[in-house]
């Protein structure tokens, strides 16, 4: 188990496990964007003094393990990181200079599970999401 953190008055350890996607849950996202995105979301979560423990870009969504400080809500988190991070791909990856309005990047919703003691248990199936999804597919083209 790991040591529980602190703040100056406080010894904490929240952790979360977050899924979201993009809009219109586009198959070809994460190409040349893969790459980039990882450490793109881990320095965001650490601007809101998150850590990123676990994580998984997997074709079509995103699987997270977070460790968010109490002062700090989920939905403002994930809010700031879904956010900064659409910008820097409009930026980087569609050409825009300015920041875009009206158009968006990732889905509105995303799914949060709080986790306990079974830290471990979703630490594995964060890893194994890649070859889950494969095998769905594989069982879909059937």
């Amino acid at each position: 188990m790991n040591p529980a953190e602190s703040l100056k008055h406080t010894k904490w350890e929240c952790k979360y496990h977050v899924v979201w996607i993009p809009k219109y849950r586009k198959k070809t996202l994460y190409r040349e964007l893969r790459k980039h995105l990882g450490e793109l979301l881990k320095d965001l979560a650490a601007q809101k003094e998150c850590r990123i423990l676990e994580g998984h870009l997997v074709s079509d969504h995103v699987h997270i393990l977070i460790s968010i400080p109490p002062k700090y809500s989920v939905s403002q988190v994930v809010g700031f990181i879904k956010g900064k991070s659409a910008i820097a791909i409009a930026r980087n990856y569609m050409g825009r200079r300015k920041n875009f309005t009206g158009q968006s990047f990732w889905a509105r919703g995303y799914y949060v599970s709080t986790v306990g003691k079974d830290e471990e248990a979703v630490r594995e199936y964060i890893k194994n999401q890649e070859e889950e999804d494969k095998r769905i597919e594989q069982l879909s083209l059937f």
